[in-house]
């Protein structure tokens, strides 16, 4: 296997509980993307990775049901839970997504993977070009399994890459730019009330309205460009609070 898509995923956000679960025009968002990342052309599977807490559970259900695969590890060691996962398989390649971003575009992953340099130990869009909620990381299976077994510090092993990321003088990596130009401005994640607003409506007009799944992220920037309203609901939130948090509690990781 080359290509292993991993979503990350939990019901226990502590900002908006069940988060993956909601409804988003008749299926829950963690379905939606899962199916938006299926329309890969590159990857080879698609699998979710969640938490062995129990208030996961209908996560596993979920997936059973439309014959998804499930990683289950460590709730708090997110990079283990990826690192056990994908070791089993033992991918060229994992690419790392999170369940809060229904709007993701498989389109700008096979572009990724496309001009993906061949040493290269880590691609991202580490210049955030692009809308808050298109996150992708393609990670080579033996950076992954180094930074596993390197990575002390708890929002390194919490958010998985930091390590990578923060450590140029180890690992290659490779910025992932925008091909339309910047928009970092706009928010499409999924973390507050107002976040799920924004995309419901979203998907609201596309398949409420319009009645098609086939929209990108070239549809939706046109959309939002249009309608500055509805960009504007979450524009309270800024990005990455959720890792300047965890840096901010950061502590040395006992590992087993």
């Amino acid at each position: 296997m080359k290509y292993l898509a991993m979503i990350q995923a939990r019901c226990g956000s502590t900002r908006l509980p069940n988060k993956v679960l909601k409804d988003l025009c008749g299926k829950p968002a963690l379905q939606r993307m899962i199916e938006r990342v299926s329309l890969s052309k590159k990857v080879d599977e698609v699998m979710v990775v969640t938490s062995i807490e129990k208030n996961n559970l209908p996560i596993l259900s979920l997936c059973s049901s439309i014959g998804v695969r499930v990683g289950i590890g460590s709730e708090d060691d997110v990079l283990d839970r990826f690192y056990q996962t994908a070791k089993l398989l033992r991918p060229e390649y994992v690419i790392r997504l999170t369940a809060d971003c229904p709007c993701f575009d498989a389109e700008l992953l096979d572009l990724a993977i496309e001009n993906l340099q061949s040493d290269v130990d880590y691609c991202g869009m580490t210049s955030e070009s692009f809308a808050d909620g298109l996150d992708l990381e393609i990670i080579k299976f033996s950076a992954l399994e180094k930074s596993w077994k390197e990575a002390e510090h708890s929002f390194e092993r919490e958010h998985v890459t930091q390590y990578i990321v923060r450590h140029p003088e180890i690992f290659k990596t490779q910025n992932f730019e925008s091909p339309v130009g910047y928009f970092g401005d706009h928010r499409w994640t999924v973390d507050e009330p107002e976040d799920f607003e924004l995309v419901s409506r979203i998907y609201e007009h596309f398949i409420g309205e319009l009645h098609t799944e086939e929209f990108g992220y070239r549809e939706i920037l046109a959309f939002l460009n249009d309608h500055p309203e509805i960009k504007a609901i979450n524009r309270m939130y800024t990005r990455n609070e959720g890792l300047e948090k965890s840096i901010k509690n950061d502590h040395i990781v006992e590992k087993n």
